[in-house]
């Protein structure tokens, strides 16, 4: 079968808990606390866009195969594009959601800088290894958004910004190429790439849930820090 068909049965218990994850579902019935989703958009538009575009252009340059390199480059500027546009979007619609008209500068979260020391270390290892690191953000940001956008309540106030964080229907056509270059390593590369993207994948799919793990726990000291390889008595989270 595809490659990509064994990574959708990895994906997906982890998927499903972290739409469940009470920052998502939060976003969708109203109940997040503002200061939750600011952490979210300065750790995301502050740190990890940026180091995911550099890892999709570290990946872009390691690629054999010119379609792969330009699939990658186009993806660096429309992830720093689409960083700009939501904090934009978030700044203009501040007054509705709580939200504060800029994010400041704040230090990054114990999460966020694993989250990116992995992009940049998996992405510089090996051409495979980086498609599996850099896969889930782009197939979990689909998955997300599309369900925020189909279940956020019409009186939720973050109904505005769901709105414009969705990053519009052409997006599938980006998530499947991405998806067709992982078969195409699947299927053309050795034993060792393939295991390789199996096993970046595995561990990247585990950051989507941590990361927003990390934007509820930012609202009180006492918040479950882990990072994702920790063993954790949540249940489903590897």
């Amino acid at each position: 079968m595809p490659l990509h068909d064994e990574l959708r049965e990895i994906r997906d218990p982890v998927l499903r808990k972290v739409q469940d994850h009470p920052f998502w579902s939060g976003i969708r019935d109203g109940s997040l606390p503002p200061a939750a989703l600011a952490h979210f958009l300065a750790q995301d538009t502050g740190y990890l866009l940026p180091t995911y575009a550099r890892a999709l252009a570290r990946c872009a340059a390691a690629a054999d195969a010119d379609a792969h390199t330009l699939l990658l480059g186009q993806s660096v500027a429309g992830t720093l594009d689409a960083r700009d546009r939501l904090r934009a979007n978030s700044a203009a619609l501040a007054a509705t959601t709580g939200l504060p008209e800029t994010l400041g500068d704040p230090p990054i979260d114990p999460v966020t800088r694993a989250h990116t020391a992995f992009l940049t270390a998996a992405t510089a290892d090996s051409f495979a290894g980086g498609v599996g690191a850099l896969l889930p953000m782009v197939w979990f940001n689909a998955e997300v958004s599309n369900r925020l956008l189909r279940d956020t309540v019409t009186d939720s106030r973050y109904r505005p910004w769901v709105e414009a964080y969705h990053p519009g229907e052409s997006y599938r056509y980006a998530v499947q190429a991405f998806l067709d270059m992982a078969d195409d390593v699947g299927k053309n590369g050795t034993a060792r790439e393939r295991a390789d993207l199996i096993e970046q994948f595995s561990i990247s799919i585990r950051y989507e849930w941590a990361f927003a793990e990390s934007c509820t726990a930012s609202l009180s000291d006492g918040g479950d820090r882990r990072l994702p390889f920790e063993e954790s008595t949540r249940e489903g989270t590897r």
